[in-house]
This record gives structure tokens, C-alpha cells and sequence, in this order.
């Protein structure tokens, strides 16, 4: 019995709370350690986010320095990964156009992530727009994503911003419906119950209870579409939709090296295989997170 002491009320111990936390954190980053597949992901993408943000400092050469008497020539040691019909150093063009693709993944996911969530969550805490949301959602699925991106381009127009933003809107129904799913599961638990009960204001609930608990597979879809989104904005640039001369993206430098392709190989490999390596990396990592983050592993 407390008895009416309130005093004698048992609260929870600051340094428990903490204790647990930092054991939570341990717990997933021995996960993720042991996951050897989740490492090999993370030190690829690694190596491209740093080379990417340090390409002013890492490039041999200026990104657009034309030197037409060293067009088409193979990887040598004074050009690593060989030139362009310009002359153009291919590895420093790589490396300003990892920047490039990586900002347009960035994007893609943090504005499709924020309109999803938002729809996810309206549409499984409140019933009465779940309807109008998912038949939304369903029309936007019926088209392929990237079928769906080249429809959006053609609207507003071709260039970088619009391929960013046409890639996020694809994006858009993945977040709906994963985010929705775990809604609904959550707004039916006792604790969501008890606040309703006393009172609590939706928004309160929301911020409280549901989006902490939809946090995890939030985080492992984000990664995943993060290396589908560089993958369809290269496609996008590759079909001539997405970045324009001379900015130096992979899809556009893939576009570019396929009318070489019999004289110069290097022209169109190596920056397809840098759009492979880095979606890889994220599919890695995102199995790796989705393991370590699922709670009936612990």
C-alpha cells in the first residue's frame, strides 16, 4: 500500500532509465557489428560520402577543365579511371558527381519521409481520412515508380530540382503505407487507450506514444529507398530528364559514355559502378539495421 503519502509514490530511477538506454544502444551496435553484411554496407557508402564531401581537396584536376589533346584516353597514372571526349578527368568528375547523387537520394528521402509520415500517421490514427488517404495512395501505386517520376518530369519540366522532387513523390506510397501499418497496431494498445481515456489531445499522443514506436521502421525504410531514390534519379539523368551538361552526375555520366562505348568502356563502367556500389551499400545496411532493430531478435 502507498497509502495517501505522496511521497511514498515510486518514481522511476533516473540512472535505471539510463542504464537500460545505454544498454539498448550496446545491444544494437554489437548487432550491427556482428552483421557482417551491415559493415561491408556501411564502410562502401562510407568511402563514398567521404571522397564526395572532400572532392574539391581529393580531385587531381578542375571538375569542367577541358584538355582536348587528352580526350578519350585510357586509366593511366596521370587520369586514374581514364578521360572524357573532352579531355575531362572521369575520376574527378566521379568524385563531384557522387555529391550530386547523393544529394538527390538526400532529398528524395528526407521530403518523401516527411510527407509520408505525416499521411501515415493521419491515416492510421484517424479513421475517418484513412479511406481518402489510402485511395489516394492507391492510385500513385498502380503506377510504377519510375514510370510514375518521367510522368511527373514531363509535367514540371526537365532538370535537376524537378527529377528530385518527381523522385520523392514516387517514393511517397512506401512511406504511407509502412508508416499507416504500424499506426494501426499501435493506436489499439492500452497505454494509447489509457491517454485517450484521461483526456490526452491527439497531438500529445502522436508526439508521445505513436511516433517514437514507428521510429525504427522509419529509419530501416528511409536507408533501403535511400539507394532506390539514387538509382531512379540516375536513371532519370541517364534518360536525359534529371541533371543537364556539364553537371557531372553518375546517370548523366552513364548517358554520356554509352556513344563511347566501343572507343572508351572506362567512360560508362566506372560511374555505373559506383551507382551499384552505393545502392548496394544502403541495401546492406538497411538488412543490417532491420535486424539489429527488430525487437523479437533482442
Amino acid at each position: 500500500m502507498l497509502g495517501n503519502n505522496p511521497t511514498s509514490l515510486v518514481y522511476p530511477d533516473p540512472i535505471d532509465i539510463e542504464t537500460k538506454t545505454q544498454s539498448s544502444v550496446a545491444h544494437f551496435i554489437k548487432k550491427m557489428k556482428k552483421n557482417k553484411g551491415a559493415v561491408v554496407g556501411a564502410m562502401i557508402l562510407l568511402f563514398f560520402i567521404i571522397t564526395s564531401a572532400f572532392a574539391p581537396f581529393i580531385a587531381p584536376y578542375p571538375v569542367n577543365e577541358m584538355k582536348f589533346e587528352d580526350s578519350l584516353q585510357g586509366p593511366s597514372m596521370a587520369h586514374w579511371l581514364g578521360t572524357d571526349e573532352f579531355g575531362r578527368d572521369i575520376w574527378t568528375r566521379m568524385l563531384y558527381g557522387g555529391r550530386v547523387s547523393l544529394l538527390m537520394g538526400l532529398f528524395a528521402v528526407t521530403l518523401s519521409g516527411t510527407i509520408g509520415v505525416i499521411l501515415g500517421v493521419l491515416a492510421g490514427y484517424y479513421r475517418k481520412l484513412d479511406i481518402y488517404i489510402m485511395q489516394f495512395i492507391d492510385i500513385l501505386m498502380t503506377f510504377p515508380s519510375l514510370l510514375m517520376a518521367i510522368a511527373i518530369v514531363a509535367v514540371l519540366g526537365v532538370g535537376l530540382t524537378n527529377a528530385m522532387i518527381a523522385v520523392a513523390i514516387s517514393v511517397v506510397p512506401s512511406f504511407v503505407r509502412v508508416v499507416r501499418g504500424s499506426v494501426l497496431s499501435i493506436r489499439e494498445t492500452e497505454y494509447v487507450e489509457a491517454s485517450k481515456a484521461i483526456g490526452v489531445k491527439d497531438w500529445k499522443i502522436i508526439c508521445k506514444h505513436i511516433l517514437p514506436n514507428v521510429a525504427s521502421p522509419i529509419i530501416i525504410l528511409a536507408t533501403l529507398e535511400f539507394g532506390s531514390s539514387i538509382l531512379s534519379a540516375a536513371a532519370l539523368s541517364f534518360l536525359g530528364l534529371g541533371a543537364q551538361p556539364p553537371n557531372p552526375e553518375w546517370g548523366a555520366l552513364v548517358f554520356v559514355g554509352k556513344s563511347f562505348l566501343s572507343q572508351a568502356w572506362w567512360m560508362t563502367l566506372f560511374p555505373g559502378l559506383a551507382i551499384m556500389l552505393v545502392v548496394l551499400g544502403f541495401n546492406l545496411l538497411g538488412d543490417g539495421l532491420r535486424d539489429a532493430l527488430d525487437p523479437r531478435s533482442k
